[in-house]
């Protein structure tokens, strides 16, 4: 971290000249709007500016809540990209009177249009404004400058159950012949506290259900905080079925651990209420336990851990010596654990055993770019492993970026997703 910093510094520098060019290009481009030229308006810009470089390079070097950090990157890289589209036109603009000033001379400014005679009886409100080229070209670098705000506004409108299939292949060297060619469907982060639209919701449940996939998981975050968030919408989940079983886990709001309780006992019952919400749904909910999946006589093992995370200041409550119990003579073991850093910190040098990992937790942020080859999201500057399937030596994890939604009610590039696997025995025909 020591040799990044001049880099951080120097990247910090430029955004302050960055923000000196922008303020000053409109308080100077843009005289007759006094709320530009207002002392108002510096203080406001330059306390949101300083406070999210700050807070970028706070969550840098400080072991902040993991839901600090993602607010501040989300609304840096919000406003930043708004500067970017701000400043294409305004160098335009300023390019451009700079080879007026050499071609013409200092004695030649640019002239300013000619006003239009009208007649002395119309009123003065009547009269045409006139633009300079310079006032329009800054009046469009703003316009361009709101387009990321106004796509925030879309992923409300839009994008928020928006759902998408993403299909994958996942191959597994000891995948016994019997699951060779099963379909797995996944699902995660359903934050039922934030749903405010039963039929759209109800519209991803039929989505998944005509996978027709032959078991199901679900990876954690049922409720924001509450068990009773299912109330509306037990129903609509309970339909989540398949032939060999539907699996869960909890997530970190399962718990109520975001919440203001008067006692332990109120907590827990919170707690004990949720679980049977699953049961009640018919989700076989895996606290960190195993189940042995059978087809004609071949097993693969099934296990689930409670929530575990390494970015997290709240208590690692899974359990990973207890879910591998019992599990030495499965050819395959699939783990579901909510947080995808638990693969990094403990599954990978702890438990070799475990060769795939079904994660949720991150939302890809509900902000940034997924095309079928490429994906990006400020979330990856918290969490390595976000969206998508990774591979490290012989274990696999995949992160699905959440069916519901959290905080901002929307969804820009990363929409809401249900995972569809086909399992197939051998090794991936991409790795030679």
């Amino acid at each position: 971290m020591e040799g990044q910093a001049p880099v951080i510094f120097l990247i910090c520098i430029g955004l302050v000249l960055v923000d000196f060019y922008i303020t000053n290009t409109l308080r100077k481009g843009l005289k007759k709007w006094c709320f530009l030229q207002s002392k108002f308006f510096l203080r406001v810009y330059w306390a949101v500016s300083i406070f999210l470089i700050s807070g970028l390079i706070a969550s840098i070097y400080i072991k902040f809540s993991v839901g600090f950090k993602g607010a501040v990157l989300m609304l840096f890289f919000l406003l930043l990209s708004c500067k970017v589209c701000m400043l294409p036109l305004f160098l335009i603009d300023d390019l451009r009177r700079l080879f007026l000033k050499f071609t013409r001379g200092d004695k030649q400014p640019e002239p300013a249009p000619k006003p239009v005679r009208q007649p002395e009886v119309e009123p003065e409100s009547a009269k045409p404004t006139d633009i300079t080229r310079s006032q329009f070209l800054l009046k469009a670098g703003l316009l361009a400058g709101s387009l990321p705000l106004a796509g925030l506004t879309y992923g409300i409108i839009n994008g928020v159950y928006d759902y998408r299939v993403r299909r994958s292949t996942i191959y597994l060297p000891n995948l016994p012949k019997k699951f060779d060619g099963i379909k797995l469907g996944q699902i995660s982060d359903i934050h039922s506290g934030s749903f405010y639209n039963k039929k759209a919701v109800l519209g991803g449940v039929e989505m998944l259900m005509g996978e027709k996939a032959d078991f199901i998981f679900f990876t954690g975050d049922l409720v924001n905080t509450l068990s009773n968030e299912m109330r509306e919408y037990q129903d609509i989940f309970a339909k989540v079925k398949a032939p060999l079983g539907v699996y869960s886990v909890l997530g970190n709001h399962d718990y109520g651990d975001y919440a203001w309780w008067p006692d332990a006992a109120s907590k827990q019952k919170n707690l004990n209420d949720l679980m049977v919400t699953h049961k009640n749904m018919g989700w076989d909910l895996l606290m960190n336990e195993n189940r042995r999946l059978k087809i004609d006589g071949e097993e693969i093992g099934i296990l689930g851990v409670e929530n575990w995370g390494a970015l997290s200041r709240f208590p690692k409550y899974g359990k990973l010596d207890e879910a591998v119990k019992n599990t030495d003579d499965l050819p395959i073991k699939l783990l579901l654990s909510h947080d995808p850093s638990h693969w990094r910190a403990q599954i990978i040098p702890q438990y070799p055993q475990i060769d795939m990992t079904f994660s949720g937790h991150t939302h890809g942020m509900q902000f940034g770019v997924r095309t079928e080859h490429f994906q990006w999201s400020p979330i990856q500057f918290v969490y390595k492993e976000w969206g998508g399937l990774y591979r490290e030596g012989q274990q696999q994890i995949y992160v699905n970026v959440g069916y519901g939604f959290l905080g901002y009610p929307g969804r820009v590039g990363i929409l809401p997703e249900i995972s569809i696997f086909e399992l197939r025995s051998g090794k991936d025909p991409k790795l030679g």
